[in-house]
């Protein structure tokens, strides 16, 4: 594929906030968007120039859409593999591609493939069929541990923390009895997140690394700069270049750590587009990270990451966003999704803090 210019169309597999935010970032830059996805009036359908609603997995559906369109992304990692690897097989461009969304939907083979294909260190984990084997798990890391399925979950949903003599049988069951691993415990100092673009060429672009605070497993504050040392911080940075190379991929990747006591990393998840942790670029840098993917897979160049100012991501979470102020400072930045329901936990807006 050529660079595309400006009225030529991106596809969207996804609905939600994420592609809303890609299709805002795609209008700006001049090209039309076309959202597929399985639901109803979601929040990327209401703002893009066309929208297909059917099931991922409805191929000749899927194939037609994407006959109408230059090139197509996903906005959230769990659009079935087979889904994205039919069109690909058809001929169409689709980026960042097949791989990233195959590595990163299964925990198993994601911190396997962080070990073993990019040398990035990960807490210690074992796979999980049975109750017995989260036995003989958690008495080999010191009798605790975290269970999570294999499989969707996300923002702290189909995990529990499991000690030494819990009902194990009933914590499995609880997840619903699926694959499953068991993770140690990582004595954390703190978390952060490296947001990195990658474009065809193969040149990548890293913004400054975000100090995350996480309430219930939630993503609650991006704070920017971490204030963190230059070694823990270049090293962040070489993790996620490694990834991203492996990977061959082409657009922006969030890669998410656990900061540890003595200042070495353990990664925890890479999530293979634009990222939460990022919601505060497009206030405070050059290039905004929903315009960066974009670029990256029109095949434009990077945009300049240059932060401009110290800056605050909060996110605004169930009812909090019915009570979002009605008259900001000059400081401040709201993004309200389109949710129709605010439901608890659930991330319905964010606001931008900064000072210069």
């Amino acid at each position: 594929m050529t660079r595309l210019q400006a009225g030529a169309r991106i596809g969207i597999l996804g609905g939600g906030q994420l592609g809303r935010m890609l299709s805002l970032a795609a209008a700006k830059l001049g090209f039309d968007v076309s959202v597929y996805c399985p639901e109803e009036n979601a929040p990327a359908a209401r703002i893009s120039a066309e929208t297909v609603c059917a099931d991922y997995r409805a191929s000749t559906a899927l194939r037609q859409w994407a006959r109408s369109c230059d090139v197509i992304t996903y906005e959230f990692e769990n659009v079935p593999v087979d889904a994205v690897e039919d069109l690909i097989e058809a001929g169409h461009c689709v980026r960042p591609g097949a791989k990233a969304l195959h590595v990163s939907q299964d925990r198993l083979i994601e911190k396997t493939y962080l070990q073993e294909s990019c040398a990035i260190p990960t807490a210690a984990f074992k796979a999980i069929e049975s109750a017995e084997e989260i036995a003989a798990a958690v008495a080999e890391f010191d009798g605790q541990g975290i269970l999570k399925t294999r499989r969707e979950g996300y923002d702290g949903k189909g995990q529990a923390r499991i000690v030494s003599g819990d009902d194990y049988r009933a914590a499995h069951k609880a997840l619903g009895l699926r694959p499953a691993i068991l993770e140690a415990m990582i004595p954390f100092d703190s978390e952060i997140s490296v947001i990195i673009a990658r474009d065809k060429e193969g040149q990548t672009s890293c913004y400054d690394i975000p100090l995350n605070q996480h309430v219930n497993g939630i993503l609650k504050r991006s704070t920017v700069p971490s204030n963190l040392g230059k070694d823990i911080l270049d090293t962040a940075y070489t993790g996620a270049k490694r990834l991203v190379e492996s990977l061959d991929y082409v657009g922006v990747l969030a890669l998410e750590y656990f900061v540890l006591p003595d200042g070495s990393l353990i990664a925890n998840e890479f999530a293979p587009r634009v990222h939460n942790s990022g919601h505060w670029t497009p206030e405070a840098c050059a290039t905004g990270q929903f315009e960066q993917h974009i670029r990256a897979i029109v095949g434009w160049p990077l945009g300049s990451a240059q932060r401009f100012r110290t800056v605050e991501m909060e996110n605004l979470l169930g009812e909090e966003a019915l009570a979002a102020p009605a008259q900001l400072q000059p400081s401040e930045s709201l993004t309200l999704y389109g949710k129709q329901e605010a439901k608890a936990g659930r991330k319905m807006g964010h606001i931008v803090r900064w000072r210069a």
